[in-house]
């Protein structure tokens, strides 16, 4: 029997090499990684050798910026590794000590940086411009102009200095969850008829599509009776994070804690108040949904376990990890030879950590870096093509990375996550088409539009959920009204029978996931999963549609990196999001899809 398919949690020393990432680009062993860590610590001091000259010419302020970007780069490197190592075992205590250390040494280097934005800023406009147009400013001007937009936010350098030095405090709430949930907690095991099995965060969505509707109760209700359990430290730590985005934002001087993390994207508040306005006047297609669901499987009422399971029970959808990795590159062949032959072997050849084992950060993630490969965290099963989904998601966050590490320098490689989530989901959209245009049966079709609508459902409707429940908890921070255990539960309990309407019936324990939601801790994220598919169908309608200029239209936006806002570079691809076009047109997708899917069952 296969490591993936074992019966127990593998530990991560049991866990084969050809299935882990292969971190050497990085660093070949930890002994390396020491080595740059202790250089680092070394070149601090010279951050302050800058004091005092910012302003004096554009040589001296070339000169401080040509030394961040080797400080940078040097620390994102070590930052990287550190991260996936712990990301892998978070159990490990040398994994924690590692990242614990680097964090001290970096919020060490932004503390000492932290009179080098109000310096900056406090540069005459009339002299600043004349460095802005000076060649040889040219290669930072991008990052300079992005910089001068925070002027009315950057605070006096002692003001600075006192916010960089709580960073590391900053991080103990999403810390403190994120060790509470992927290491401390314990699911126990579920009883199958092919065995006893462990249930943990990365195997529950494979019970919640179980057509065994007795083992789904029994899975929901262990899976989310251990976080009632700890509701009340859950219930604290995200209200701890909430207040710590009030106090950061008001701090900065901003109008709320939305408006400075839409900010630095230079994304309008027009944009997220769109999208829940557009979701929320569209959700008679999403409750026609649950109530075919209902009648599909027989059922008066729909339960939360009920939501998930495919409506088209016998289909074989089963894939190793190999053939995922065949069937995503062969979805994605629209997007030429060099895209898919690089992405296929970086997925067969050190990129990704394939399966869970025992203190493995949940679900998957994508981790780029100017340097190094960019990796991929699955905890993949066989037995969920939801996972052949996240491979071609995942692997489109890969590629973005890929190509704006590839052309562009690496002070304005990074893009902003706004713009990563239409690359992924870009792809999921090519994978869809490849599936259902090549589906052996009538069962087979039905069942990925089925997966389709559902999907639809977990990133455009869900994720808006989500946004308004972020919304109404910082609200009611920044209004004084206190966020206990109740409120915070009795808030998301309302969106929920918004959401799922008359068709669903909600548990006792249904409400208690809005605390266990990691996302939640770099708030106002999730609205971005729903702009992005939104976008990621409009576009790749465009591509598939259109010629030459449509393809290299959506390339030159994976090429760009950073150096545009994503509103802007996303409009130069073809679609322009501060219009409610293509939330609209998602939305529209989706109820064609369910009607497919009504007349796909018939046929069946």
């Amino acid at each position: 029997m296969s490591e993936h398919a074992a019966t127990e949690i593998p530990a991560r020393k049991d866990v084969s090499p050809e299935h882990q990432w292969d971190l050497s680009k990085l660093y070949e062993n930890d002994e390396q990684w020491e080595a740059d860590f202790k250089k680092l610590k070394e070149m601090l001091p010279e951050i302050e050798t800058f004091r005092g000259t910012l302003g004096t010419s554009a040589s001296h302020l070339k000169q401080c910026l040509e030394f961040n970007n080797r400080l940078e780069l040097l620390e994102e490197r070590l930052g990287h590794y550190a991260h996936l190592r712990l990301s892998e075992d978070a159990g490990d205590s040398q994994n924690q000590a590692r990242f614990a250390r680097f964090v001290q040494v970096a919020t060490d280097a932004e503390t000492r940086n932290s009179y080098q934005a109000p310096e900056i800023q406090a540069i005459p406009d009339d002299k600043m411009n004349a460095f802005l147009e000076s060649a040889e400013l040219a290669e930072f001007r991008i990052v300079l102009k992005k910089l001068l937009r925070f002027k009315p936010h950057i605070l006096s350098e002692k003001e600075e200095r006192l916010l960089a030095m709580q960073e590391e405090a900053n991080q103990t709430a999403q810390k403190s969850f994120s060790a509470l949930t992927d290491v401390d907690m314990e699911f126990g095991h579920i009883e199958t008829t092919e065995g006893r099995k462990p249930l943990s965060q990365a195997s529950y969505n494979s019970f919640l599509l179980h057509q065994n509707r007795d083992l789904r109760r029994h899975a929901f209700k262990q899976f989310h009776g251990v976080f009632v359990g700890h509701r009340n430290t859950l219930a604290n730590l995200y209200a701890g994070s909430v207040h710590l985005d009030v106090y950061r934002a008001r701090a900065r001087n901003f109008g709320s804690a939305r408006a400075a993390r839409l900010f630095p994207d230079d994304v309008p508040e027009s944009v997220y108040d769109s999208l829940v306005r557009a979701v929320n006047d569209n959700l008679g297609p999403l409750h026609d949904y649950y109530n075919l669901r209902a009648r599909q499987l027989g059922l008066e009422k729909l339960h939360l376990y009920d939501t998930k399971v495919p409506l088209v029970s016998e289909v074989q959808t089963r894939h190793t990890y190999e053939q995922a990795v065949e069937v995503v590159t062969t979805a994605l062949g629209p997007l030429g030879n060099e895209y898919t032959t690089t992405l296929g072997d970086g997925l067969l050849n050190g990129w990704v950590d394939r399966y869970e084992n025992k203190g493995k950060r949940s679900g998957a993630f994508s981790s780029g870096g100017y340097e190094g490969d960019p990796y991929i965290l699955m905890n993949f099963k066989e037995d969920d093509i939801r996972d052949v989904f996240t491979l071609a998601h995942e692997g489109g966050h890969s590629m973005h990375s890929w190509y704006s590490a590839s052309n562009n320098p690496f002070q304005h490689y990074s893009y902003t996550i706004f713009e990563a989530e239409v690359a992924s989901t870009f792809n999921e959209q090519l994978l869809y088409r490849h599936m259902i245009g090549n589906a052996e049966s009538a069962a087979m079709r039905a069942y990925l539009i089925n997966k389709q609508v559902d999907d639809i459902i977990g990133t455009l409707y869900r994720q808006t959920m989500f946004a308004e429940f972020e919304q109404k908890a910082h609200e009611m921070v920044e209004s004084g009204e206190p966020l206990t255990v109740d409120s915070l539960r009795g808030a998301y309990r309302a969106l929920q029978e918004k959401y799922f309407g008359d068709a669903v019936s909600l548990d006792e324990e249904a409400d208690i996931e809005g605390l266990r939601i990691p996302h939640f801790y770099r708030a106002f994220y999730v609205y971005k999963y729903a702009t992005g598919i939104s976008a990621a169908i409009a576009l790749s309608n465009r591509v598939l549609s259109g010629g030459e200029k449509e393809l290299g239209d959506y390339f030159s936006f994976l090429k760009s990196g950073g150096s545009r806002f994503p509103i802007e570079s996303l409009k130069a691809a073809g679609v322009d999001m501060t219009r409610p076009d293509a939330v609209n047109s998602a939305l529209t997708l989706f109820a064609t899809r369910v009607a497919d899917l009504r007349d796909a069952l018939e046929s069946t």
